[in-house]
């Protein structure tokens, strides 16, 4: 099994041992994949789209002609993940500041926390866990509102910060971040 990670910019190391922590926790075979190009994308059972700068991150993704072959791939039915930036990206609503993904019915808000100094954690109860899960929020975006096929997952006060639509899961924060290789798991349970 072979887990990408979006190498463009943002939270990718600390993706990428997240996922060895989840296959060693799983007691599952795999290894997690840098993906940049087209090509590398091929190679991959599911894709995450890491935590950075989603006006970064998207513009990235166009310019390494990305785009359309993540959509299909999604649409196909591969496992995805985003992650705070990631979660912006493969909404269908947000500021419209980036061109979104459109793979989950959700609206997003950027930046809903505030700025990088009101980051903050949070024990989460996220449906499914028999305990809670510790999130980290850094600019993070709050999903506003899901309709159709999307369900959320985990909220706060604020809103929505955990959804899921079929094989895509969007998270408003950084489970990267954490020991806790649980997100990462779920991950790898949908391949």
């Amino acid at each position: 099994m072979r887990i990408g990670v979006l190498a463009l910019q943002g939270a990718v190391p600390e993706h990428v041992a997240a996922v060895q922590r989840a296959l060693r926790a799983s007691g599952k075979r795999g290894e997690a994949i840098l993906v940049r190009r087209p090509h590398d994308l091929e190679k991959v059972s599911a894709l995450i789209i890491p935590g950075g700068e989603s006006t970064t991150i998207s513009r990235l993704i166009d310019k390494f002609k990305l785009r359309e072959p993540i959509i299909q791939r999604a649409r196909a039915g591969m496992p995805m993940m985003g992650t705070c930036a990631g979660c912006i990206i493969v909404a269908s609503g947000g500021d419209g500041t980036i061109e979104q993904m459109k793979l989950i019915d959700a609206q997003v808000v950027r930046n809903a926390f505030g700025r990088q100094r009101e980051s903050f954690e949070r024990a989460l109860d996220i449906n499914g866990y028999d305990s809670p899960f510790c999130a980290v929020f850094i600019r993070a975006p709050i999903i506003e509102k899901v309709w159709g096929e999307c369900k959320a997952l985990a909220s706060v006060p604020e809103g929505i910060v955990m959804a899921k639509q079929g094989n895509i899961l969007a998270l408003a924060f950084h489970p990267e971040l954490t020991g806790d290789p649980r997100i990462h798991e779920m991950l790898i349970g949908m391949v």
